[in-house]
């Protein structure tokens, strides 16, 4: 016998659960018989009755579901995090409760597990949004996988499954700041993609704000990659070069009379560009700092209030 836990962060989704419960059990009909089924709810400190209903569903099948509600709002990847910490499965499903991964994909991709695969990815291969969030996302994976994590899949990711060895290096690692579903390809295991068309949100209204993927963007950069620093480096030396090169021109030109009044427009220009990327860097460099700061401090990247389970 399999057992499968899917992990589900919640935040806001009091309209998503009685509709996504529904679906996922119809779903268990499309699993080989024989396999078992686990459902781990994470409530991210939702502020409407997303608990309530949650619980309503643990009550109609108390065997499979457990509910655990931590005490405030960590983010999404920190309630992914904390749903680690309770599934026992031998395989585990990562799953938006607002269904616009498609969970009918699971079956397939535990088939994929079964032969082997410990990593098994459904990537975006287009999405039912508007040219905005497109965008933005198309950006952000291109840089990633540009700059960052150049094996993981175009498109971006958010539904996967994972074998409970990964579930464990990644509780294990239990890092702070950072993007677990890109942490789950750093690991360096061999993965299938599945590619599959994300949809558009029926239920309720996304609170992924554009200030969260302002950070999650940053989180994945400072976490994955270390070329923001470098480019601070290379730009650095090539401002440095220009700068030797523009004095040597200037002395010339003074002695040659090149240059017979001096321009402070000039002068002015080339501090506030300098200046500028000074603070630029400093802020750059502020963010890898401050990470490693909140990482020293070792506090939990959430706190459990309570965990409803059989």
């Amino acid at each position: 016998m399999t057992k499968i836990s899917y992990i589900i962060p919640c935040y806001y989704n009091e309209g998503n659960i009685p509709v996504t419960s529904k679906t996922l059990l119809e779903n268990e009909a499309n699993f080989p018989e024989g396999t078992e089924f686990e459902y781990v709810f994470v409530d991210d400190g939702s502020k409407d009755n997303t608990l309530g209903e949650l619980l309503k569903f643990r009550e109609q099948c108390p065997d499979k579901v457990r509910v655990v509600k931590l005490a405030s709002n960590v983010g999404s990847f920190n309630a992914i995090l904390a749903g680690m910490h309770y599934a026992t499965g031998d395989c585990n499903a990562m799953l938006a409760a607002d269904l616009q991964d498609p969970p009918e994909l699971i079956p397939q991709m535990m088939e994929h597990w079964k032969k082997g695969y410990k990593l098994v990815i459904a990537n975006r291969q287009d999405r039912e949004e508007s040219f905005g969030q497109k965008l933005f996302s198309n950006t952000y994976h291109y840089l990633i996988k540009r700059f960052a994590l150049k094996h993981v899949p175009e498109g971006g990711f958010d539904l996967v499954l994972f074998d409970r060895q990964l579930k464990d290096e990644i509780v294990k690692i239990d890092e702070k700041n950072t993007n677990v579903l890109y942490l789950l390809t750093w690991l360096g295991f061999e993965y299938v993609n599945i590619p599959y068309v994300r949809r558009k949100r029926d239920i309720g209204k996304s609170r992924w704000t554009l200030k969260k993927k302002i950070k999650m963007f940053i989180d994945s950069f400072v976490a994955f990659s270390f070329f923001p620093i470098r480019a601070i480096s290379v730009t650095g030396t090539i401002l440095g070069l220009i700068a030797f090169l523009y004095g040597i021109f200037v002395i010339v030109a003074k002695f040659t009379n090149l240059i017979p009044v001096e321009g402070w427009t000039t002068m002015m220009v080339v501090l506030l560009f300098v200046s500028s990327f000074q603070m630029v860097a400093l802020g750059i460099i502020g963010e890898y700092v401050w990470r490693a700061l909140d990482s020293s401090r070792n506090r939990p990247n959430f706190v459990v209030d309570k965990v409803f389970e059989k």
